[in-house]
């Protein structure tokens, strides 16, 4: 009899199971969209899984459903993934992508993957890992066998992941991107032949089609780059076009003559960086254009419907005529509808109002917010002491984060002068931010944001010259990204003079938190610096730590990296998820480059702040 039951229950069971995963069909057909037959509207949004707390991947999920979307867009990051060379973690922290894909199949929403491999994104690197470049030969975005050859790899380590949910074989994955805004590359690197930017991308699709992403294929660049970014066989898609005749214009040029039409980056938002105003623009304008795009029959992808944050040293850069890095927030908040924390905004509410049917469910309940007043520090320990158990890399000449195969967070570089000298201190190949003592006395600041690269010194007999360098992001957009080095990467010059020989480089990557078990608080006022403490919760709710009376760092709480902080704002809190607290006790430790008075405490506040611009009282000259 149990035998007979177990039986009927496994049946029943895998009858449900397979209702449950009833395939569909997904096709670009006769210039529409064709979802089980029917020609559909994508109306989609962008969240990456990285930026987000996995505990919080289903509640975001929610809302960008009951917003009234039918998908979501994510891109992968590869270096998100290979974390070292041939170490690949699709699982630990936020990088099981393969778990996030299916949660957004549970809750009804379709996905389009951007897997790059370049992906812009305000994300390190554009996405790359660091370490290509030190992999002889390699010339990343080109038509280049180690290149290529590193990107088939990536490509087959992601379709192990996800070749299971692409619509195909039963799961939501129903378009996929190769490369990204390929477009905007081939306007910026005109010293590389059309021949061969097409020969790249389209072994790029290739490599994809091979491995058996068997969706369709898209993709995405401004409506004026179709001519260096389009592929036979992708369709075209075009991004922050708003006006709807340009778009149908430049798409059937490209495209046979006939659509589907989609803008794949609809920007509700846009990218911020640190030093620079909040970018605020209003939500009647997302309104309107949505409304043209719907009455047109255009898809859309919200970029960003939900940013998220830029956690640890994952935040990228970008650069202009007037600066040399614009470095990204840690903040990925994006002014979108759905802000960092995952709550709904105006902008959230009125195209909930615009898109929103019998079948759209209500809106998620807010996460618990919470404050922490007054979290003591109880230690204060000098980055020099813990300099001292290192065990320096010697050189002739200072040498870059990759030479010293190092790929975030700072070096200190030092040299010891047995004869004095004095004049200008000429660091040009700074990259990217710097604190230079004597003696250990500060006497500058530099960094590659204000351009500032020199400063007067005076270094006497018997004394020691320290450069303590932070890598602020590489690039991720524009043609520096190919030679986007960190560290000191020219030479040092002093008086004219060329300071070779005798270099110690110490290094501090800050991949994890900082063991302080045994050490004893010795900082010292406008010496770097690491705080410890503990507090306690008894109820756990998201919060943000308030840096207002802080100057330059980063800060862990029970052993993760929240990001970077800095006084020139415009954001002056760090979000703290509060998935990642412990009811009873938790850990703070705080690096604290500048450290120009000694902190005793720190405190978590209800709402995050994120454009207090205080850009004046960095540019140190």
């Amino acid at each position: 009899m149990k035998k007979n039951f177990f039986t009927l229950f496994l049946f029943l069971l895998l009858t449900v199971n397979a209702i449950g995963q009833k395939k569909h069909t997904f096709a670009i057909t006769d210039g529409n969209f064709v979802l089980d037959g029917k020609n559909i509207q994508i109306h989609s949004g962008e969240m990456h899984y990285s930026r987000i707390p996995k505990e919080y991947w289903r509640h975001r999920l929610q809302m960008i459903k009951a917003m009234g979307l039918n998908a979501v867009a994510t891109y992968v990051f590869w270096n998100y993934h290979e974390v070292a060379p041939g170490v690949w973690d699709f699982k630990t922290g936020n990088r099981n992508v393969a778990e996030y894909i299916k949660m957004a199949q549970e809750e009804g929403l379709y996905v389009i993957l951007r897997p790059g491999p370049y992906v812009c994104a305000e994300w390190e690197f554009g996405g790359y890992p660091w370490f290509l470049k030190n992999v002889p030969g390699m010339v990343i975005r080109e038509n280049n066998p180690q290149y290529l050859a590193a990107v088939k790899t990536y490509f087959t380590q992601l379709y192990g992941q996800v070749k299971n949910l692409l619509i195909t074989n039963g799961g939501p994955i129903i378009m996929v991107q190769g490369e990204n805004e390929f477009g905007s590359f081939v306007s910026q690197r005109k010293d590389i032949s059309n021949e061969d930017h097409k020969k790249y991308s389209s072994a790029v699709f290739q490599q994809l089609k091979d491995l058996g992403f068997n969706v369709p294929f898209f993709t995405s660049d401004g409506s004026w780059l179709f001519d260096g970014g389009s592929l036979p066989g992708a369709l075209p898609t075009a991004n922050g076009e708003n006006d709807v005749n340009k778009l149908k214009e430049v798409v059937d040029k490209y495209h046979d003559g006939k659509g589907p039409y989609m803008v794949a980056e609809f920007y509700p938002g846009w990218l911020m960086h640190w030093a620079e105003p909040f970018p605020r623009r209003g939500f009647e304008r997302t309104i309107n254009q949505t409304k043209k795009y719907i009455d047109a029959g255009v898809s859309f992808n919200y970029y960003m419907v939900h940013g998220g944050t830029n956690f640890g040293f994952t935040s990228g850069a970008n650069y202009n005529k007037s600066h040399d890095i614009q470095p990204d927030l840690t903040s990925y908040d994006y002014d979108a509808p759905i802000t960092e924390a995952g709550w709904s905004t105006e902008e959230y509410n009125a195209i909930r109002e615009l898109l929103k049917d019998s079948k759209t469910p209500a809106v998620p309940a807010k996460i618990k917010v919470i404050s922490i007043p007054g979290i003591k520090l109880t230690k204060a320990i000098s980055l020099e002491s813990l300099k001292d158990k290192i065990k320096p890399v010697e050189n002739e000449k200072p040498l870059t984060f990759e030479e010293l195969n190092q790929g975030h967070g700072y070096v200190w570089y030092s040299r010891k002068f047995n004869q004095p000298i004095n004049g200008k201190l000429e660091l040009k190949g700074l990259r990217d931010y710097a604190l230079v003592y004597v003696n250990g006395k500060k006497v500058a600041e530099l960094n590659s944001y204000y351009n500032n690269y020199e400063c007067t010194i005076d270094i006497p007999f018997n004394s020691t010259l320290d450069i303590i360098v932070e890598n602020m992001g590489r690039i991720n957009y524009d043609s520096k990204i190919t030679s986007s080095t960190k560290g000191i990467i020219s030479p040092v010059i002093i008086n004219g003079e060329t300071i070779t020989g005798d270099w110690n480089m110490y290094a501090f990557p800050m991949d994890k938190m900082p063991n302080l078990a045994t050490a004893k608080s010795n900082a010292k006022a406008g010496q770097p610096a690491i705080y410890q403490g503990t507090f306690n919760v008894s109820k756990k709710g998201d919060t943000f730590l308030d840096m207002r009376d802080w100057g330059k760092g980063i800060v862990f709480v029970n052993g993760i990296n929240l990001g970077r902080y800095w006084s020139v704002g415009p954001q002056q809190t760090l979000y703290l998820p509060g998935c990642w607290l412990k009811e009873g006790a938790n850990e703070i430790v705080i690096f604290e480059q500048k450290n120009d008075k000694i902190q005793t405490n720190v405190s978590a506040i209800e709402t995050p702040i994120l454009d207090d611009l205080r850009p004046e009282k960095e540019n140190v000259k």
